[in-house]
């Protein structure tokens, strides 16, 4: 039986680092309050000239050194992202070039934060089908040229940073594996957390009276997504732990998407997790969407928290409302 085996992770992430208090310079906000409520001390921004697939490249290129291989080995690339370089091609063109493969299949993914993964599980279906030997799943973001720096935004400004995650998965026989994967979507939310604007079915895409009123600014109601958060990672992770047949004391280690530390802890405590079953560095990052898993997975990874043989579990819940986990045998 064909085997879907992560054999290589990376990451990247701006060096600019940008506090909390650094925020304040442009909002009514503290170090303390942003703290309380999303247990984020710092964020990664770009710097100007600095690209979506500048992040993604070092992040695939570090994840293919891990593998030990070259990007022509490449069959498939998936890229997931929530803010591409351009309306269109998608960035998983612009990888492939950047990355010198061949003319291989290039796959973009608009799931948010769960895009990774989706990704992974397309990824591994792909190699289990047959249609592919080696796939390259790339989540990258970039978060802060488009946030509302004001009083207004500061809700979700506060929130998020830039960074880019990668993973190669190979096919193999035995041994590490993607045992299952459940994905899940509920449109009925979709304007509780989105960005509406611009809009491919508006004339002209935008106004400047749109622009004004910030319409083209992300939105989120909070406390919604609060709470279908923590009941849905913690569906996603049952389910996921049937669908292996697994219970979740075998399991060492849990990553879910880098969304709120307050989420985390709670989808921790409702789901009696220990606390080193679950990664956690949002701390640092803040939350870069498509990104926060596989970022999170590459630092995982190179902390010794993974051993071959090892259970891990991948959760993410977020715009859509979209929804999923990722059981793996490390």
């Amino acid at each position: 039986m064909t085997c879907a085996m992560v054999i290589g992770t990376g990451h990247c992430v701006p060096e600019r680092v940008v506090t909390n208090r650094d925020l304040m310079q442009w909002m009514d906000t503290s170090d303390e309050w942003i703290v309380e409520r999303t247990g984020i001390r710092e964020r990664r921004w770009i710097s100007p000239g600095t690209t979506l697939d500048d992040l993604a490249a070092g992040a695939a290129r570090m994840a293919l050194q891990d593998a030990g291989l070259a990007a022509e080995e490449l069959d498939l690339i998936i890229c997931a992202t929530l803010n591409p370089d351009c309306f269109f091609p998608g960035n998983g063109v612009l990888l492939q070039h950047a990355l010198g493969a061949r003319t291989v299949g290039a796959l973009d993914i608009r799931n948010q934060c769960t895009g990774f993964v989706y990704g992974l599980a397309t990824a591994a279906a792909h190699i289990k089908a047959g249609l592919a030997r080696t796939v390259l799943v790339v989540g990258t973001e970039i978060h802060s040229t488009s946030l509302d720096l004001s009083d207004r935004g500061r809700d979700i400004a506060v929130l998020f940073g830039d960074g880019a995650g990668a993973a190669v998965l190979r096919a193999g026989e035995g041994g590490g594996d993607v045992l299952a994967s459940v994905l899940h979507s509920q449109g009925e939310f979709a304007r509780e957390l989105w960005c509406e604007l611009p809009s491919g079915s508006q004339p002209g895409r935008i106004t400047a009276a749109q622009i004004a009123e910030g319409r083209h600014y992300p939105h989120m109601n909070g406390r919604a997504v609060y709470t279908h958060a923590v009941r849905r990672f913690c569906e996603a992770i049952q389910e996921v732990l049937d669908a292996g047949g697994v219970a979740k004391q075998d399991v060492k280690l849990v990553i879910p998407h880098q969304a709120n530390l307050r989420i985390t802890e709670a989808v921790t405590k409702r789901f009696d997790l220990a606390p080193e079953q679950v990664f956690s560095n949002i701390q640092r990052y803040g939350n870069t969407t498509a990104a926060s898993i596989p970022i999170a997975l590459s630092e995982a990874v190179r902390e010794g928290r993974l051993a071959r043989g090892d259970l891990l579990v991948l959760v993410a819940f977020g715009s859509g409302f979209t929804w999923g986990a990722n059981l793996i045998r490390w």
